[in-house]
């Protein structure tokens, strides 16, 4: 029995090497790996308070491409607490983050996209009028998503964020796309089904 083609759309591309691994190996990121028993966790050499955000954040953001150690895992944590302590410095960035938030999903690789999504929740609720901001740039992050929304790739336990295992990218699109409704103001919905039809407000609804 011949096997089925793979649809092109759906291939993995190769990502390229991020800017985040080129200064992180120069030692221009004030981070370094703290190694625990217990797992690894990320040193700062600097208060997150006191960061350049309009430097720094894009540049964490381009390392969500990685997939290999320790480049993933610092790009990950250091998004994630960059986005924690922000505050208001997030917001101006907002328009720095899209190229690399494009990239990310552009490379069609399920455990990348999986990264993206987790970070793009983070990113919604991080402070006031983030989740408006992102309005205007649906058009460049949702196409992707709207692909691998009823993809219901199993990803097993290659994949983990904190204490919970993401099991289904459809599951995980779903959830950030209704953060980003909730999040979005009141053009997000309208904005939303025109990018993915199959979408259903939970806000109207």
């Amino acid at each position: 029995m011949s096997k089925k083609p793979t649809n092109p759309a759906f291939k993995v591309r190769a990502a390229s090497p991020t800017i985040f691994r080129k200064y992180y190996e120069r030692g221009d990121l004030p981070i370094a790996v703290e190694h625990h028993a217990i797992g690894n966790k990320i040193q700062w050499k600097v208060e997150i308070e006191k960061l350049d955000y309009h430097h720094y954040l894009p540049v964490f953001f381009e390392g969500l491409r990685e997939k290999q150690h320790p480049y993933k895992f610092l790009a990950r944590e250091g998004v994630a607490n960059m986005l924690e302590h922000g505050g208001g410095k997030i917001l101006p960035v907002i328009p720095q983050l899209i190229i690399p938030i494009k990239k990310a999903l552009n490379t069609r690789d399920p455990e990348i996209i999986c990264n993206v999504l987790e970070v793009l929740q983070l990113l919604v609720v991080s402070g006031e009028m983030v989740g408006e901001a992102l309005v205007p740039y649906y058009r460049q992050i949702l196409p992707v998503l709207n692909l691998f929304k009823n993809k219901n790739v199993n990803l097993g336990d290659r994949i983990e964020y904190g204490q919970r295992k993401r099991q289904n990218i459809g599951d995980l699109i779903q959830e950030t796309l209704e953060l980003l409704e909730l999040h979005g103001g009141d053009d997000a919905f309208i904005n939303l089904k025109y990018m993915i039809a199959t979408y259903e407000s939970v806000v109207l609804n």
